[in-house]
């Protein structure tokens, strides 16, 4: 009996993780990629795997159980992974009310402690100790090299599932389920799924002009490695961060913060910055990062805003070289009501798959387990 096809356009985590959950199901899928390798957001970013930023419920459950398949995966070898963790910081009375209240939220259902700053100081010897208040710390989350691994998932797809791979070929347009390449080349499948990215004009542009979906970039850095493998222990987060991710909002001091921020530290709020550190196997470090919106982001960078990042970070955290070897920015699609994802079928057998924001890392692979379990 013959399988089931699809086709995914598009390499980044969204259609890795898209081709996982059809091969899983049993489909014979092919991945249609325009570069030769992913060049994205999806190897812009932390390599950060999160559920401490999503909120209880269906997102959180979501990023647990991507969280494990990333375990899964990095266990057989195809990458390297740790879970070192994540630890907020409270260098003012403010954050430290809000980490007190979000533990006494989070001790029932999540893997949280309320650290004293003679514990945090223990667990990360980078956490700069002047102001300490006191921390928050999560053994929940992952951390991968997003270059190292978003480059191996194809492999590891291939040899463990039988997923092809086509590299090289944009697609021009769709129609009905045979996907043209080029100006001839055309593939068929039954299902067709659309994982573009912050490229979503391309196809089916009339369905995103309909969409409440713009584009969100940030910059980031990257620090040498640090000198003799020192290792700063869990992903750090400065105070900023308690005010970026929803899961935090429902702490009843946080309007305060905020409006703490916003006198003291406006050029931050102004271009979202929330300043988080995490280090790869390497010992290197990946700094960042803000949040510009806009459908046409500027492409050129802001000195003044790494600047701004490097500011704050020294406030919280100190590390044996700060010697930067890289500077970027990261676009990505995200939905301006709210919403986790934008799911949606421009036509019979042709879905869209897209506009996670910044989560992409953190809830591809469990959403799109999901999504493939209700068609």
């Amino acid at each position: 009996m013959l399988k089931p096809t699809a086709i995914v356009i598009g390499a980044g985590i969204a259609g890795l993780a898209m081709a996982r959950a059809l091969a899983i199901k049993g489909y014979a899928v092919t991945v249609i990629e325009r570069g030769h390798q992913a060049t994205g957001a999806s190897v812009r970013n932390f390599g950060m795997v999160w559920p401490v930023g999503q909120p209880a419920g269906k997102l959180y459950e979501r990023a647990i159980r991507s969280r494990n398949i990333w375990k899964e995966i990095g266990g057989t070898g195809a990458f390297s992974f740790e879970q070192p963790g994540s630890l907020h910081l409270a260098h003012n009375e403010t954050e430290w009310q809000v980490l007190q209240e979000l533990y006494e939220q989070f001790k029932a259902e999540r893997g949280v402690s309320l650290l004293t700053p003679e514990q945090v100081v223990g667990m990360s010897p980078a956490v700069v100790p002047e102001k300490l208040k006191g921390g928050l710390y999560s053994t929940e989350e992952v951390i991968v090299d997003p270059r190292e691994a978003i480059a191996c998932l194809p492999s590891w797809l291939k040899e463990k599932h039988g997923v092809t791979f086509l590299w090289g070929r944009c697609v021009s347009y769709i129609a009905g389920n045979t996907v043209v390449v080029g100006k001839h080349e055309q593939y068929s499948a039954d299902l067709v799924f659309i994982c573009s990215g912050a490229d979503f004009e391309t196809l089916y542009p009339e369905v995103f002009r309909s969409m409440p979906v713009t584009r969100c970039k940030l910059q980031m850095m990257r620090f040498e490695p640090q000198p003799g493998n020192w290792h700063i222990g869990p992903a750090l987060c400065g105070g900023l961060s308690l005010i970026h991710y929803k899961s935090f909002s429902t702490a009843p001091s946080i309007l305060l913060l905020r409006r703490r921020y916003e006198q003291e530290l406006p050029g931050h709020v102004r271009w979202g910055i929330h300043v988080m550190v995490s280090q790869n196997s390497r010992f290197e470090l990946t700094v960042g990062d803000s949040h510009e919106y806009g459908l046409s982001p500027d492409p050129f960078d802001k000195a003044s805003i790494n600047q701004l990042i490097l500011d704050y970070l020294k406030t919280f955290a100190s590390f044996k070289s700060n010697t930067i070897t890289a500077t970027w920015n990261g676009v990505y699609a995200k939905l301006t009501n709210g919403d986790s994802h934008l799911f949606e079928s421009p036509e019979p057998g042709v879905y869209i798959f897209n506009g996670l924001g910044g989560a992409g890392m953190t809830l591809s692979f469990g959403l799109a387990e999901e999504i493939i379990s209700g068609l």
